[in-house]
């Protein structure tokens, strides 16, 4: 019984000895040498079709910013930037955008605040793109953020931004009303 158990061990072939091609290593089966095998042209990665350029760059067809939202902004779509905003943004730009986060006051470099009127004028699409690809200091969120998550986000600095330089001429009408009514009871 011994004998038999040390003669079939000897011909066991485990997974760590099995016939592979271990990444970036030279091989003599294919004609340029190579184990990693480039992608078949026209072949698209499963769950990567980003076909939808303004959803995924920010960008029109024109190659400029687009000024509009890629889906309807709803009261939920901006919980949900605002959430996301806490957690990835408001360590440099705190939680009313200004640029005066924690980061910043421990010395790192002040972004600009969100209400300046450089950056409430300019479209969606170009805040979008900062935090997909970064900019200057700030660097890219691409990886940590999903797609709808930065237009998510995008939503809610528009809200930060329309919170904190409003007037009165932005508030409806019927609205004006009920804060008149209210106010004198």
């Amino acid at each position: 019984m011994l004998l038999v158990a040390a003669a079939t061990a000897a011909c066991r072939q485990d997974m760590h000895d099995q016939p592979k091609y271990i990444p970036l290593r030279p091989t003599d089966f294919f004609a340029d040498g190579r184990s990693a095998r480039p992608l078949i042209e026209g072949t698209v990665a499963r769950g990567h079709l980003d076909d939808d350029a303004a959803y995924y760059t920010g960008k029109g067809p024109d190659g400029k910013f687009t000024p509009e939202f890629p889906f309807p902004v709803t009261k939920e779509v901006v919980e949900r930037g605002q959430d996301r905003f806490n957690i990835y943004c408001t360590p440099c730009h705190d939680s009313l955008g200004t640029g005066n986060g924690r980061i910043v006051r421990r010395g790192f470099r002040h972004p600009p605040s969100y209400h300046i009127d450089r950056l409430r004028q300019v479209p969606a699409g170009y805040l979008y793109d900062v935090i997909t690809n970064g900019f200057g200091a700030m660097p890219d969120y691409s990886a940590q953020i999903q797609p709808v998550d930065r237009w998510a986000i995008v939503t809610y600095i528009r809200a930060l931004q329309l919170s904190q330089n409003a007037s009165i001429n932005d508030i409806p009408a019927d609205a004006k009303a009920r804060l008149s009514q209210e106010g004198g009871q």
